[in-house]
């Protein structure tokens, strides 16, 4: 087996625990539509034993449903957008999976997930020693796909970002993590005092 492919169980567990799932949302639209349900089930129930309603009787209910047409295009149309946006969400959300702030290192027998803060407190360390600047002038976020170090520099000393992006590159190489991550080196041009 190679070193890039980790084996089949592993590829599960790191799968789990990179990637959201969507049960929250499962559970929201299920609390709704049980909710729904249940209301309907009780003016039924209720117009059954010849109690006032709750909030509309079911003749009420089936009497608005077939004056829809007579209602104004505009709001129709305005309401079917609206609907049809909220089902395009809901399908784009069952149909992608969700992503936690972490990323896999790949091995042969072992899966390792590492959070994206690790990786960026290991990155803006090796940043600040490359450029020789102070680690609070370092800050580093990292994406999915990219990971993003800012230099703010001390006024007027010049800061070598061919170092930082070498040193930078270097340890992203050095993790094997995947997805890959490309870095990205951003020095600003305002610095502040230094101490």
């Amino acid at each position: 087996m190679s070193e890039s492919t980790p084996q089949r169980p592993y590829t599960r567990i790191v799968r789990r625990e990179t990637h959201s799932p969507r049960s929250t949302l499962a559970v929201i639209l299920a609390v709704l539509v049980i909710v729904v349900a249940a209301w309907l089930i009780t003016e039924i129930v209720l117009n059954l034993l010849g109690h006032p309603p709750l909030l509309s009787a079911p003749a009420q209910l089936a009497a608005g449903v077939t004056a829809l047409p007579t209602f104004a295009t505009d709001l129709m149309i305005g309401v079917g957008s609206v609907l049809a946006l909220a089902g395009i969400i809901l399908m784009i959300a069952a149909v992608t999976a969700g992503r936690r702030a972490r990323h896999s290192l790949v091995g042969e027998r072992s899966a390792v997930v590492v959070d994206n803060a690790v990786i960026a407190s290991a990155l803006a360390r090796h940043a600040a020693r490359a450029g020789a600047i102070d680690p609070d002038s370092t800050r580093v976020t990292v994406g999915h796909r990219r990971a993003t170090v800012e230099i703010t520099p001390t006024s007027g000393v010049p800061v070598d970002t061919a170092a930082i992006e070498a040193a930078v590159s270097t340890q992203l190489d050095s993790f094997g993590l995947r997805p890959v991550l490309a870095p990205r080196i951003i020095v600003h041009s305002h610095g502040k005092v230094g101490a």
